[in-house]
């Protein structure tokens, strides 16, 4: 077959990029409330047979709370495995000292005094090790490194030393979280195989620059396969033997029967594509190896394989995300949801009000339709009120009625001096259709919230988006400024010859963690129970059901500021 490894690159003839890691992060949380008022931990040998819920039973504590001791250990841990667990004087569990090296965790030892250790009990805690840095943690985190000195401030003239304790923040139940551990078995091979439309042999006598000036679909596949070209650079770099296959599909259901009928896929751990939803069950129905999907189409919702891993949340997830956003931060506002005529909006504007309804405190919520294709300017500024916070829920996808609705809470009516009206400009107003709009205060305060930031933000000001506070959901977060974001640039720069774009930066991330994670020794949907992932823009939390498609709930929230800077605030 002529299209396997047509388009494989020779990764060798650039210099590689410097070893590029994410940091290995584990974080211990003392659990007070479950285990009495006892402070000490002890280790544990798990026997044959036992598992974290059976042991977390006989302790009288949550099974949550033994994986939070344990973030690295799974629910059935292999017998002679060590585990940490809380000193509550069970009688059948003998003590053992604890291992110094004990990855990441982070033990409390004896030695710490009563009052320090009740400060770290109320703290998420990390022990700095070789390849952490300030970016890292404070992304990881979600903190800034201001915050870091603050509780830490040894480190503002020390820096990260290797070993330190480092209290992050204060826990809230939202924290409890576990993030992936990059591992990397040893002499680790990777066979991946990458199924995008090139479209080459079509594209054969045709200028380049012709061809990506007018096709949107071949810059996305070009894009993605170059960033991944770097990631693979870099999992090298690492230690990793990346054995990478790549398949030209061509035009929708073309050439993809006849790459299915002569491909042995006994031998590769992962395909990254195809791009056509329409495509991707039947690679995962003949192939029967996870099934990588790396773009979101609204198709998504349908795939059923659980050999199918989204590696985009569905647009469902965005939607609670900004819910759940809303609810937890509600403080008696005056809530506007702004829809449209289509049966998409219109279901999820009541979806949204509902859910929002549910919160003991709220009561109501009013939702704005448009009339003849607009938002009436009257309608959204009589909804407002002046003396509490106004909160502007946006669930159209319509960039004319987002335009419409931000450029009327931008310029509100402010009350103007009164002109003597002749008789003829008194008729007229008499004889007038068009309702008054109330006058508002200056500092009327208005929040304005989008689900998922579309496209049809793209034309609108940002400098209105950040007066109203935009805050949105976002598949992805960028700290332009950082040294592994600039070094990535770098990289790309030096090996294409140009900045790398939305897909180029996302053909990394998806490469280089499903890469990594394969480089663990697990089967690739073993690891996503292991913990959330954090790569140059993206976050992987995938759903962990081994039996229905795997579906990433990686999300970020964002918020403008008023310097039109960006605020990553979960």
């Amino acid at each position: 077959m002529t299209s396997v490894q047509n388009h494989q690159q020779q990764l060798n003839g650039s210099k590689l990029m410097r070893k590029f890691k994410i940091l290995i992060i584990l974080f211990f949380v003392v659990i007070a409330s479950s285990c009495g008022q006892q402070k000490k931990y002890i280790s544990y040998t798990v026997k044959k047979g036992e598992t974290i819920k059976g042991i977390a039973k006989r302790l009288g504590i949550k099974t949550k709370d033994l994986l939070i001791l344990n973030p690295d250990i799974g629910r059935k841990p292999v017998p002679e495995t060590l585990i940490i667990i809380p000193n509550n004087e069970y009688q059948q569990i003998e003590e053992i000292a604890i291992p110094v090296e004990n990855n990441n965790s982070i033990i409390v030892s004896e030695e710490i005094p009563d009052e320090e250790e009740e400060i770290i009990n109320d703290f998420i805690l990390h022990k700095v090790q070789k390849g952490d840095t300030f970016y890292n943690l404070t992304r990881a985190y979600n903190v800034s490194k201001d915050q870091l000195n603050q509780l830490n401030p040894s480190i503002d003239s020390l820096g990260l030393q290797l070993d330190m304790l480092l209290k992050i923040k204060p826990i809230e139940d939202e924290d409890l979280l576990v993030l992936y551990r990059d591992t990397i078995q040893e002499n680790a091979v990777v066979k991946l195989a990458m199924m995008l439309p090139f479209r080459a042999i079509e594209y054969d006598t045709i200028d380049a620059k012709d061809i990506f000036k007018t096709n949107r679909l071949v810059n996305i596949t070009t894009d993605i396969y170059l960033g991944a070209s770097v990631a693979i650079d870099s999992l090298k770099k690492l230690g990793i033997d990346i054995e990478l296959s790549v398949f030209d599909t061509g035009r929708k259901d073309t050439k993809l029967d006849s790459i299915l009928a002569v491909t042995d896929f006994d031998n590769i751990d992962a395909i990254i594509g195809p791009l056509y939803s329409e495509e991707v069950p039947k690679v995962a129905n003949r192939s029967g190896i996870p099934v990588v999907f790396p773009v979101y189409s609204k198709n998504q919702t349908r795939f059923s394989s659980s050999k199918i891993i989204k590696t985009f949340a569905d647009r469902e997830v965005h939607q609670k995300a900004l819910i759940d956003h809303v609810l937890a931060n509600y403080a008696n506002e005056n809530i506007l949801i702004i829809g449209d005529s289509s049966a998409t909006s219109i279901r999820n504007s009541d979806l949204i009000k509902s859910k929002l309804l549910q919160h003991d405190s709220i009561n109501e919520a009013l939702i704005i339709y448009p009339n003849q294709g607009y938002i009436r300017k009257d309608y959204v500024i009589n909804a407002l009120k002046p003396d509490v916070g106004n909160w502007v829920i946006l669930a159209t996808d319509k960039r004319v009625i987002s335009s419409d609705v931000i450029n009327s809470l931008i310029s509100l009516p402010v009350e103007e001096p009164e002109e003597e009206e002749d008789e003829e400009d008194e008729k007229n107003d008499k004889e007038s259709d068009e309702p008054e709009m109330q006058i508002l205060p200056e500092d009327t305060v208005i929040k304005v919230f989008g689900i998922f930031k579309s496209s049809q933000f793209d034309k609108i000001d940002n400098n209105k988006l950040a007066k109203l506070g935009f805050t949105y959901t976002s598949d992805t977060f960028t700290d332009k400024n950082s040294p592994e974001i600039q070094l990535f640039h770098s990289q790309y720069l030096k090996k294409n010859y140009a900045y790398p774009s939305y897909y180029a930066t996302k053909g990394f991330d998806i490469l280089f963690d499903i890469g990594i994670r394969l480089a663990s020794g697990k089967k690739l949907k073993e690891t996503f129970k292991d913990g959330i992932s954090f790569r140059l823009e993206s976050k992987f939390e995938y759903s962990k059901s081994l039996f229905n498609t795997s579906s990433n709930k990686g999300i970020y929230i964002i918020e403008y500021n008023p310097d039109l800077t960006l605020t990553r605030i979960k």
